[in-house]
């Protein structure tokens, strides 16, 4: 389905996309039985050059923020130091945009890699590594997701259980704000106690978290988004009240949540899915204020439920009564801020 693009000047930093090349994944699980697998799978090469051609498709993207997901990995080096050939590779995608040979769009203005946390005290020397690559780098995220339903995730993604109050974990965490370094916290709407424990014992550390919180449809829990709720919206405001923590306002057309239940690029327009959407990304809004909330692709990951276009149009619906200073800090302004972009007008 090709739409119009509304409000065509309204300009956008999406602050969470990946990129990668997944032969790897696709050789340990040649013929992929879980959804989410399956859906990834399709979209087994993701560059420069699907990246651009999506943030060229209409909209008015003038800067992107790389989110880790265990690609490019270095080989030969260990398992601690090996995260730092994802955040080269992804410097290079960096460089190449910067080059203005593709256009106004800076791609990857910002990168978010990873480290294991669990090294505690040790993980210091990995982050400073990924530091000195480029100023590009400003952070890491390492995920909790989890469920006691191993259906709901699937094999290759299970953390363990209770990541983000392991005191060893906690040792790791508290490097990043040595270092003035973000931390994306994704992590299931079951578990959202835990990252609310992080933030008050880190009050000072900057936590984004991703995908409104991941709100559950599959699985064990399908048929109870509706039940589930209240439950999700009292996490929600109870963790806007810790000003360290912003929230990223998409990520719901993913298998997980099953909004849309069907997929991939559902078919759906962008106004189907923002009424699908609103009274999750309305409450995140209510609840942290634009200028601690922004709206993020999940690209490729969201084309399970829409194309790139069509995505941040049903954005710009779900947006339609803000003002135009609380649009500029949902769409630009409060991502600019959070991962230090500068050098971009919006």
């Amino acid at each position: 389905m090709t739409e119009a693009i509304l409000e065509p000047d309204l300009t956008i930093i999406d602050p969470h996309h990946h990129l990668w090349d997944l032969r790897p994944l696709m050789a340990a699980f040649p013929e992929p039985h879980h959804p989410f697998i399956a859906t990834v799978a399709r979209s087994p090469y993701y560059t420069f050059d699907e990246l651009h051609a999506d943030v060229t498709s209409g909209h008015k993207v003038i800067g992107t923020v790389f989110m880790e997901c265990g690609a490019f990995y270095r080989a030969g080096a260990g398992d601690a130091l090996k995260v730092v050939g994802e955040v080269e590779y992804v410097n290079g995608v960096a460089a190449q945009s910067a080059s203005g040979l593709y256009g106004e769009a800076r791609l990857c203005a910002a990168i978010v890699g990873h480290a294991d946390l669990l090294l505690g005290d040790a993980v210091a020397p990995v982050l400073e590594a990924q530091m000195a690559v480029t100023p590009r780098f400003k952070g890491i995220r390492h995920s909790a997701a989890w469920d006691a339903d191993p259906e709901v995730l699937g094999a290759p993604f299970h953390a363990p259980q209770g990541l983000y109050l392991d005191a060893t974990f906690r040792e790791g965490f508290r490097k990043l704000g040595k270092l003035g370094l973000t931390f994306d916290a994704w992590l299931l709407e079951p578990q959202l106690g835990d990252v609310l424990s992080l933030a008050r014992a880190f009050p000072d550390q900057p936590i984004v978290l991703d995908h409104c919180g991941t709100p559950l449809g599959v699985a064990s829990y399908h048929g109870k988004l509706h039940e589930r709720f209240d439950i999700w919206r009292e996490s929600i405001r109870e963790l806007a009240g810790c000003p360290n923590v912003s929230v990223k306002l998409g990520g719901l057309a993913m298998y997980f949540a099953g909004l849309p239940d069907h997929g991939p690029e559902a078919g759906l327009s962008s106004e189907v899915l923002a009424a699908m959407w609103r009274p999750y990304i309305e409450t995140c809004i209510e609840a942290f204020g634009p200028d601690r909330a922004m709206f993020e692709s999940n690209y490729p990951v969201d084309k399970w439920g829409a194309s790139y276009a069509t995505l941040w149009n049903a954005f710009k619906r779900l947006a339609s009564g803000a003002s135009l200073e609380e649009k500029r800090a949902l769409f630009a302004g409060t991502a600019a801020r959070v991962y230090g972009i500068e050098g971009v007008s919006f």
